[in-house]
């Protein structure tokens, strides 16, 4: 019987080819599916922080009706500010800011702001073309 030579020379070839290729893309998706965890985690930890202000921010309205039913003024709370006819209490936590702002009469109040605000400082070490 007669043997016909096998050539491996470009099945060879491929075959590097294609393991290189694979390598790289699951050395990527590894580092993708890590850099994804980080931000899930950064998300979930300020997500918690502005879900525990916002708690505390309903815990203060249910002290405000209170001192409001007993005939108490609002000022008399832990934290709370007078500013003409209104009141404002800050609550912070971990970088944010929840502030409520309302105005009470007659023994039942009226919210007239409550915002949540993340304090942040410029990064002044980036020099950024100044387009001279």
């Amino acid at each position: 019987m007669k043997s016909t030579p096998v050539r491996l020379g470009p099945l060879a070839l491929l075959m590097t080819v294609i393991s290189i290729c694979l390598t790289i893309l699951s050395i990527l998706t590894l580092t993708t599916a890590g850099a994804d965890l980080r931000l899930a985690e950064k998300y979930a930890d300020s997500a918690e922080t502005k879900y525990a202000l916002e708690a505390q921010g309903q815990e203060f309205l249910r002290d405000t009706d209170d001192a409001l039913a007993d005939g108490r003024d609002p000022a008399s709370l832990d934290g709370v500010k007078r500013s003409g006819n209104g009141y404002t209490r800050e609550i912070k936590k971990d970088g944010y800011t929840l502030t409520v702002s309302f105005t009470a009469e007659g023994g039942s109040y009226e919210i007239t702001d409550w915002k949540l605000t993340k304090e942040w400082e410029e990064n002044t070490d980036i020099n950024v073309w100044s387009g001279n």
